[in-house]
């Protein structure tokens, strides 16, 4: 199955991004267009998905966009990959729980090419490190499907500004950290897009019937 590969240079606005992927999975629906992967940047924002709630908002000048995303509080930035994933799930296995676990595969192996060891929790969604004893969240995940078809996707803080995260309780989580790659080990990411949607590719074929 061919898949459209769309990586953007300049920042997009988040609500423009939910827009072109409500679209795009119509047009899959209605087998007018070919499923997505589409890496991009964010503007800053706090969005807050389908179970989110006031109370993880700390600083409360901020604006939360409302999404329909599954999860809850996080912030999206400079300096961090979206990754976002309009996969046709009529054409393979219906079952959201191993879509996921191809979204976690593809970020834990591809951290592991930066030597940098990360796991999946099934308590906390999302991709996680350990960093002397203080567990830490390195990517976040957030999906929603319609008709079997999912949107939305995943982020991996990259060298972005984590002091952002202190307006929040991100992903409802008061226990955890927030990490990015550059404070676990400053190193050359440049290919790291590249990396993921190869890997993504390479795992989503595990669903295939």
């Amino acid at each position: 199955m061919k898949i459209e590969i769309k990586k953007s240079k300049k920042p997009i606005k988040y609500d423009d991004a939910v827009k072109l992927m409500e679209q795009r999975l119509l047009d899959i629906y209605q087998n007018k267009s070919k499923e997505l992967i589409w890496t991009l940047q964010h503007k800053d924002v706090y969005t807050g998905g389908t179970s989110y709630s006031d109370k993880e908002i700390i600083d409360k000048t901020i604006k939360v966009f409302k999404t329909n995303r599954g999860g809850k509080i996080t912030y999206h930035g400079p300096g961090q990959l979206i990754c976002y994933l309009v996969i046709d799930l009529n054409k393979r296995k219906k079952d959201i729980r191993k879509f996921i676990s191809v979204i976690e595969k593809t970020i834990i192996d591809t951290l592991k090419l930066y030597k940098i060891d990360s796991f999946a929790d099934k308590n906390n969604v999302g991709i996680w490190y350990n960093d002397k004893s203080k567990i830490k969240k390195i990517a976040a995940i957030g999906i929603r499907i319609s008709k079997w078809i999912t949107y939305h996707g995943f982020s991996i803080n990259i060298t972005n500004n984590l002091k952002k995260y202190d307006a929040i309780i991100p992903c409802g989580i008061k226990d955890k950290g927030v990490t990015n790659l550059y404070e676990i080990n400053n190193q050359n990411y440049e290919d790291l897009e590249d990396k993921i949607i190869k890997n993504f590719i390479s795992n989503l074929k595990s669903l295939d019937v």
